[in-house]
Parts: structure tokens; sequence; C-alpha cells
């Protein structure tokens, strides 16, 4: 089998096998060896901001002098990206024999009448098995989808629990309310475990808090009164922490997105509560300058950024980053259909002045349409809105038409994928990420 098979192969494991509970994850794990038995684990959930803190904290970890494996979700361009081992994709051939070797064990699983593990646990399955071989210390691991249910709740008690910003999303599996999703993510909690949790929406943090007391695991909220941003530069932001731990330390990211301090300072409380007085303050500063999370208010091209902004929540934390911006601006966007991509697209246009709207289709069976997507938006601006069925044309038209003009790229981290996939990064140490049938 070729790597391009099992890929394949992995793709279409949604086609015939249906959602399983957390004991046939265990199961499935069981008949792997238990590879994630020995590992220090660090489990992230939440609805946005988890992939961000996930490569904050991987590299970090790097920087203390570990090794560290890290599981993401979803990916943008190629599956491999989903399983970083000590800040490398996992290479084409290791997935192919990992592949081997799990595939093995499923027909194991399957003649002793158990069901075929789902996509996500098919993959987290061989991210474990890969951290397993390469001997890491640490694991970060974010959820998929939810957390109380989530495949990755299968691990037994991790060092700590991070939970990150909470907001409208995946609505019709995770619930209707803040309340009901909080309580679906705050499931990673465990009895023990301290859990550190973005405090941004007064109905999840009380849904957190009580799951917190209830289960007898120390909590932790992190608002933005714990830490002061300093400014925008070279389109690197600044920003200092309140907590005496860390000094006077200035932190900078490369990035220009507005919640992304927040997503480093749950990061760094994870750390300070790991390593203590032993954390490498200097290291972990030059480690989280160096972080770039593909996807996340990413400069592709001269003024042209992509931002995997899917969700209400997501629309709105891009606007507070791009709403003071002096230049024009254009907004290329695209939506799935079970995505509430009326409100985004209100959001946009009531809170962005911006010079003309694209809209174009993504690639897969659950796009929105098109023309649905233009009457909305012409619904709520007086703007020029423009489509093209084609993402390449669309992308030729708000370049041609960029001059002294920003382009934002929005609405689906598909359209994300579908964007890198057409203008190569030209990054030497990125760490992709990009969409799946979860996202």
């Amino acid at each position: 089998m070729t790597y391009t098979e099992a890929a394949e192969y992995i793709l279409n494991i949604p086609k015939f096998t249906a959602k399983n509970k957390t004991g046939h994850t265990i199961r499935f794990l069981q008949f792997l060896g238990n590879p994630q038995e020995g590992r220090r684990v660090i489990h992230v959930a939440g609805t946005n901001g988890k992939g961000s803190v996930c490569a904050y904290l991987n590299a970090m970890l790097l920087a203390q002098g570990k090794t560290a494996g890290m599981f993401v979700s979803p990916h943008l361009v190629k599956m491999n990206e989903r399983i970083v081992i000590n800040g490398s994709q996992i290479t084409d051939d290791d997935f192919l024999d990992i592949f081997g070797y799990v595939m093995e064990k499923v027909e194991e699983m399957e003649a002793e009448n158990l069901p075929h593990p789902t996509f996500f646990e098919f993959l987290f399955g061989m991210a474990m098995t890969a951290f397993d071989r390469a001997g890491v210390e640490y694991i970060v691991l974010e959820t998929g989808l939810g957390g109380r249910l989530d495949a990755t709740n299968a691990i037994g008690k991790p060092l700590v629990s991070v939970i990150t910003s909470i907001g409208l999303d995946h609505t019709a599996i995770l619930g209707d309310t803040l309340e009901k999703i909080a309580f679906e993510k705050a499931g990673i909690i465990k009895k023990g475990v301290p859990v550190l949790y973005a405090d941004t929406q007064e109905a999840s943090s009380r849904v957190i808090e009580k799951r917190a007391a209830e289960i007898g695991a120390p909590c932790k909220k992190i608002g933005k009164d714990a830490y002061e941003i300093l400014g925008i530069r070279d389109k690197h932001i600044a920003f200092s922490c309140v907590n005496a731990y860390y000094g006077d330390t200035t932190w900078t990211l490369d990035n220009i997105g507005l919640y992304q301090p927040g997503n480093a300072i749950l990061a760094l409380e994870a750390m300070r509560h790991i390593f203590g007085n032993e954390g490498m303050i200097s290291r972990w500063r030059e480690a989280l300058a160096g972080v770039r999370w593909e996807g996340r208010m990413e400069e592709i091209l001269p003024d042209v950024y992509v931002d995997g902004a899917h969700n209400v929540s997501a629309v709105e934390s891009f606007v507070q980053s791009v709403q003071d911006k002096e230049k024009g601006n254009i907004i290329l966007f695209s939506a799935v259909r079970d995505k509430d991509y009326e409100e985004m697209i209100a959001c946009l246009c009531r809170n962005l002045d911006t010079d003309f709207y694209m809209i174009t289709l993504i690639d897969d069976g659950r796009a929105a349409r098109i023309e649905e997507l233009q009457r909305i938006f012409e619904k709520y601006t007086e703007k020029p809105v423009f489509a093209r069925e084609s993402l390449e044309e669309a992308l030729r038209y708000v370049m041609g038409h960029q001059q002294d003009r920003t382009i934002y790229c929005l609405g689906s981290l598909y359209l994300t994928g579908m964007i890198k996939a057409l203008i190569p990064d030209r990054g030497e140490n990125a760490v992709r990420k990009q969409g799946d049938k979860n996202t």
C-alpha cells in the first residue's frame, strides 16, 4: 500500500463506521499495547484557540529540553500535520508504517466483533503509537470535537487540563447554549488534575467551575487581567504578564491576532504549573516568539492573511484584531452549511469598513451555496459583493484589486487549507494545521 492509499482509506472511514464510546477507544489503545502509558499528557479542549495553545505548549516543552509529541486537528493540507514529534511532522514513510501496524490491530478487533475505530479514533491511535515509538516524554493532546465523549478522553490522568475560550459551534452535536457546550468541554476534567481555563464568558465559566468542584479538581481561571497587550509592531504582537513569576519580561508573538496573547498565557500558566521554579523563562520567551501557527491570522503573501475563523465567536475576535487598521481591506469569504454563517456575515458587515467582499465556493459536500452567501452579504452591506465559484479566480480577482488594501480570507478552515495549497508556504519551520470532517 502507498501513502496516498493509506490516507485515502482513513478519509473514507466515516462512510462505514459510527461514533464509538470512550470505552471503545480504551479497548483500541489496549489492542495497540497502551502506547500512551508512561507519557506526561497535557490535555487541551475548547471552542477556539486550542490549536494555538497546543503549538505554544509544544514549543516551550522543546525549549525546556524535553521531548514532545503533539496531536492536533484538523489539518490544513496534509494528514501528517496532525502528528508532530519534537517539532516535525511525521514523515510519509513513518505514517505508512504505523498505518500498517494499526490496521493489523483493527483487524484483530473486528475478529472479536468490536467496531472499527472512527476517523478520529484511528488517527489518535496512530499518533499514540508514533509517540511511543519515538519515546517522547510529553504529549500535547488536543481534543477533536467536544471533550466528554472525545476519543482523547480515553487518557486516564493528564498532568493538567486546559480549556480555551468557549463559543457556539457544532451546536447540533454539543448543544445550542454556552452552558451545554461548556459542559461537554469540561468533560476532560479529571479528579485531582488541575484545570486552567479561559475566563471569557460568565455562562461557560460557571459550568467549568462547578464541574471542577464536583470532581475535586483544582481550578484556576485565566482572564484578560492576566496580561497586558503592549502593542503591535512589525506584524508582531507584544504583551506582558501580570503575575510576578514572569518578572518584567516582554513577550512577543509572530501574529497580529489580539486573541493570541490570551492563548499564550494559558500555555504559560500550564508550563508554570508543571515546572515551577525549574521553568526556563528566557527559553520560553524565545520559543513563543518563534511559533508560527498556520491559518491563524497568518500572512501568506504581503498584506494577504488567512484566518481560520469559522464560528461567530472566532469572527468576533477576528474583527477586534483588524477593525482599527488604517488601510482599506477586502474580505474573501466562504463557509460550510452547518455553521451560523449569517451571524458571521452580519458581524463582518456591521463592524468592518470593507471596500468589497468576494464570495467563493469550498470544495466540499458541506459547502454553503455561493448564491446564498452572496444574498446574505447584500442583506447586511451596501458595499460591492462579488462571487466566483473557482477559488483561483476569486484570489486572482482580489489580488488584482489589492493596491494598498489588506486582503483577509476567512469563514472556514477548508478555505484556509485550499488557499495554502494554492499558495505554498514559504516559511521553513511551520507546523501546518488544517480542516477535516469535524470542522
